[in-house]
């Protein structure tokens, strides 16, 4: 299990695979110039509420993983991600669809 921090506050746990998926569309939009809205869930030990993080190129991100190296990447699960980082939403973790 990964984690995900935003600069030094909030910070989510991740699955290591969902994660490095997370990464390569955060950081493609960033190298762009595109900020965008990242939401995910929030743990039931907090409320089970949900934390939305404006994602920008002067954001201090982190992307912790526990396992030593890269998994697989799923081309399609990349798109599904990128699709939902360009909507008025923002970004947020689709599940992984099949290859």
């Amino acid at each position: 299990m990964g984690r995900f921090i935003y600069n030094r506050g909030p910070r989510v746990d991740v699955e290591d695979r969902a994660l490095n998926h997370l990464q390569l569309v955060m950081t493609a939009k960033l190298r762009r110039g595109e900020p965008f809205p990242f939401t995910w869930r929030d743990d039931l030990s907090l409320g089970g509420g949900r934390t939305t993080v404006w994602v920008h190129p002067a954001s201090a991100l982190v992307f912790s993983f526990t396992g030593p190296r890269s998994p697989d990447i799923n081309r399609n699960w990349l798109r599904d991600l990128a699709v939902t980082a360009s909507q008025p939403g923002g970004l947020y973790l689709t599940p992984e669809p099949a290859r």
